[in-house]
């Protein structure tokens, strides 16, 4: 696989123009919106977007289900619109049932509908039309928007900006094809917060470089990172801490399987034998098992929890081990109440009861 930020830095030169006029084009159809030169759906209830200034992993998936979490233990339904990347689906607005073939819906929108039972998941490219259709039949106490930042024909409450150390260092403000960002620097002016996935322990260097940048949006901005809680069997029978010390392989079809590659060396006390990577996404067939198989040669399989959705469906993958992970926040590196540094929970609880509170008494004028 070509490395595609070493190309991007010998292509500069070519690049770089390109990369500009399509900042510009991003800045007028973002204007576009906000002047309301184009339509945008806005929902008698608040709105909360997750999502990046730039493409690849950078923890998307497990924050909505961060957020789902949230909502669950408060009862509060929500419904999440995602465009379900890669999926098949026979009709659209598609609802994302816990038995639904991953490759009709797409394995993030499966594994958030089967981990969270309260939430709708809706799966359609174009959120303004699964948006009304979903309200109108579920009537939720709050929608989601899974990577919706440049989604804007959907109005939002809470804009939930996610980046990476790359974003803040050598990524920052190159926009495609120069580099990895949708839009420019000006755009981070949508955001609510912002989420910087980081490694467990916060470096000096990457706090250095959030109050560089991020501090003059003057918006919240939190660290976090994927924490391992223990492991799953894929049939869902059997869960353990770790594997005694024994050997395994990880199988992973994730954007960054290195991340995943820590992850699993942190809880199981030792690296992977071998690590396997597939293509984000990659639909698992017999074949890959047959890799995967091989490269194990009678140790023990890890893969993601994505992953495991789409492996259910295969013989032979039962007995391969789910990694789980939850999200593990650092305070607030800057933007915090005067009361003292908040946590990210404190901070979304707050902003949700408020906006809660205002459109509640809309919504029940609207069933009158």
């Amino acid at each position: 696989m070509p490395d595609i930020q070493a190309l991007q830095r010998q292509l500069k030169p070519a690049l770089a123009p390109l990369g500009a006029l399509y900042a510009l084009a991003m800045r007028l159809r973002r204007r576009a919106f906000e002047s309301g030169r184009l339509p945008v759906w806005r929902p008698n209830c608040p709105v909360v977007s997750v999502g990046n200034i730039g493409w690849g992993g950078s923890g998307k998936t497990p924050l909505c289900g961060h957020i789902l979490k949230w909502a669950g233990e408060r009862e509060e339904h929500a419904v999440v619109l995602t465009r379900g990347y890669g999926a098949k689906p026979e009709r659209l607005p598609l609802l994302v049932t816990r038995m639904a073939d991953p490759a009709s819906c797409g394995d993030e929108p499966l594994l958030l509908a089967r981990s969270h039972p309260l939430a709708r998941v809706v799966v359609d490219p174009r959120r303004k039309r699964s948006g009304p259709w979903a309200y109108e039949r579920f009537d939720p106490d709050f929608v989601l928007l899974d990577d919706g930042f440049q989604h804007l024909p959907v109005a939002r409450d809470i804009n939930l900006v996610l980046l990476t150390p790359h974003d803040l260092d050598a990524g920052w403000n190159h926009v495609c094809p120069a580099g990895s960002w949708r839009e420019d620097q000006s755009a981070l002016s949508r955001a609510s917060a912002f989420l910087v996935k980081t490694p467990v322990e916060l470096s000096e260097g990457v706090a250095q470089a959030m109050r560089l940048r991020l501090a003059r949006f003057e918006r919240p901005a939190f660290t976090f990172s994927l924490r391992p809680r223990g492991l799953m069997r894929v049939d869902g029978i059997r869960r353990a801490q770790d594997l005694g010390g024994e050997d395994y392989v990880l199988a992973s079809g994730i954007a960054d399987p290195g991340q995943a590659a820590e992850t699993a060396e942190r809880l199981l006390g030792k690296p992977a034998k071998a690590v396997l990577p597939f293509a984000d996404h990659h639909a698992f067939a017999a074949p890959d098992l047959l890799r995967i198989h091989a490269a194990a040669a009678g140790a023990h399989v890890v893969v993601t929890a994505k992953d495991a959705v789409k492996l259910a469906k295969l013989p032979g993958a039962e007995g391969f081990w789910v990694l789980r992970t939850e999200l593990a926040f650092g305070p607030a590196v800057f933007g915090a109440e005067a009361s003292g540094p908040q946590t990210f929970d404190q901070w979304f609880t707050a902003r949700f009861g408020t906006l809660a509170a205002h459109y509640r008494p809309l919504a029940a004028r609207e069933h009158l």
